[in-house]
């Protein structure tokens, strides 16, 4: 197995690649014969040219992004434990400890007033084109799968209709727009719109609003997150919205206010303008007043979402919920995204998610041993598929109630939504054609989901629709791997469900090498 980590000077995500092919040197991943004359297809040689936009994954707008560093610990190190013995949740009879009879049903906040369907949901996609752009079918499709949703970053402040007086948001339009889609398809309470806001959303009074125009409940202080530990960025490709981001505060690269900058810009040296978030400076006291000044608002659930930083920040993330008793702490691994951290950030910055929500635990437990308030707790960080929901979970039991997922969600919206396209167009390709030409040929979920739009099934978008059934094969897969474990409800799943691989994992996550596993029971019953 080879020691390095990282695949560095060529990926796909900067539309790089080198000369040489495999033959590259590893610690640089330049050629191995770098020869004068070439045109400069690596990274190295494409920012001979472009410079500094191939900090950046391409094409912006139209993709999400995430890490392709290998980390010598991640989740596929573990197993899951099932057995033959008993049931937990449910009484150990065959006819009725059936994996369809798994309840995934959880609630959470400090008065247990949130329920979710699934322990899942999307802890922030803001003001990106992707997110933007395949809205409908991630708001409509969460809401009627009862899961939360959250509005990330930045959308006020991107929102070019929005009114402001005396630097304060009065009213917005795509704001407004994504609350009452997943407001308007929200059923029997299930699920949670949540907002969440950074420094300049701060400014702006995002939350606020959101409060007590929009009628929303959950809003979220956000420090970061798993892809990069600075604020949010986009590429802006009209010189109007790029001024107008820069008179509200944003820091827009280069100023397009220049006279030198328009002028390069109209003659197309560069065809988008960066803008980019401030970072936060975290301190205790301004927090407790943050959090009482939302309160005081009409808060009526609290949650804060941290990313991938050093120990001491993540003490300080659960600490300060603890403290002042928030409703749910999200905390992101290293290498996640779905907007445009700088790449080498994205993939060699912070803490990877095995180690991190290790540390979680361990600091949750010492809180929790202590007797202090603990909030719920969500972890995030590349997941997509119900095994690793299942690790996420138990990894951090008790005390982890959900995952955090964005860029899997997304990409079921996406491929919803194309396909949605090809039916209009009449042109389904082959590769779908075989299951049908129509939404509820294509769609295995179509006869649930027009059960439960009463008569408005037409008017569902095929984005709603992909992100629905992808959610449904997730919810029957985790019911499968905790039946099989025997645990037929969240609240019986255990760090005892796991075993690690390899002696390494053993070390980081406290989880039993899989040798060592029920050492102590095999022991009694072969003694017998």
């Amino acid at each position: 197995m080879s020691s390095t980590f990282s695949k560095v000077n060529a990926s796909a995500a900067t539309l790089t690649k080198n000369r040489t092919g495999d033959s590259v040197v590893p610690a640089s991943g330049l050629c191995v014969t770098c020869v004068d004359g070439c045109i400069g297809m690596c990274e190295v040689g494409k920012s001979a040219y472009r410079g500094h936009e191939v900090l950046y994954p391409q094409p912006f707008g139209v993709i999400t992004t995430a890490a392709e560093k290998t980390y010598p610990v991640d989740y596929s190190h573990f197993n899951i434990m099932g057995t033959a013995v008993g049931a937990h949740g449910i009484e150990a009879d065959s006819d009725k400890a059936v994996f369809p009879a798994v309840n995934l049903e959880m609630r959470f906040g400090h008065d247990n007033g949130i329920k979710y369907r699934y322990p899942w949901h999307i802890p922030g996609i803001g003001s990106t084109d992707v997110a933007k752009n395949n809205w409908e079918g991630l708001a409509i499709g969460s809401a009627l799968a009862g899961t939360g949703l959250t509005i990330g970053e930045n959308v006020v402040g991107m929102d070019m209709e929005a009114v402001f007086k005396d630097g304060k948001v009065i009213d917005t339009v795509d704001l407004k727009r994504r609350v009452v889609l997943y407001q308007q398809h929200q059923r029997d309470g299930y699920g949670a719109i949540i907002v969440q806001a950074n420094v300049e959303d701060s400014r702006l009074g995002v939350l606020e609003y959101a409060i007590e125009k929009l009628g929303v409940l959950c809003v979220e202080l956000k420090w970061g997150q798993g892809a990069k530990d600075i604020g949010g960025e986009v590429k802006i490709a009209d010189l109007k919205k790029a001024q107008k981001l820069y008179e509200r505060g944003y820091i827009v690269l280069p100023n397009p206010t220049d006279p030198d900058v328009i002028r390069a810009f109209e003659q197309g040296s560069f065809k988008a303008f960066e803008r980019h978030s401030r970072v936060g400076m975290v301190e205790e006291e301004s927090f407790a007043k943050r959090v009482e000044q939302l309160r005081g608002a009409g808060a009526k659930y609290i949650f804060l979402k941290t990313g991938a930083y050093r120990p001491a920040d993540l003490a300080r993330a659960i600490a300060y919920a603890s403290r002042y008793r928030l409703d749910l702490l999200t905390v992101d691994g290293a290498g996640g995204g779905t907007g445009m951290s700088p790449w080498r950030m994205m993939n060699e910055w912070g803490i990877p998610p095995v180690h991190l929500h290790s540390m979680l635990y361990q600091y949750t437990d010492r809180l929790a041993k202590a007797g202090k308030y603990l909030p719920a707790l969500a972890v995030a960080g590349g997941f997509a598929f119900e095994d690793q929901i299942f690790k996420g979970l138990a990894m951090g039991a008790p005390y982890v109630n959900l995952v955090g997922m964005a860029r899997a969600p997304i990409a079921a919206a996406m491929v919803g939504k194309t396909i949605g396209r090809t039916i209009d167009s009449r042109q389904v390709p082959v590769y779908i054609s075989r299951f049908g030409c129509s939404k509820d040929e294509i769609f295995v979920t179509a006869v649930d989901v027009r059960r439960k739009c009463n008569g408005n099934f037409d008017k569902i978008p095929t984005g709603a629709l992909g992100l629905y059934t992808y959610y449904e094969r997730l919810a029957q897969g985790l019911s499968q791997l905790m039946a099989g474990s025997r645990k037929f409800s969240l609240e019986y799943m255990a760090r005892t469900d796991l075993a690690a691989l390899t002696h390494e994992a053993a070390d980081i996550s406290g989880i039993p090498y899989v040798m060592d596993v029920d050492r102590e029971e095999v022991e009694k019953i072969l003694s017998l």
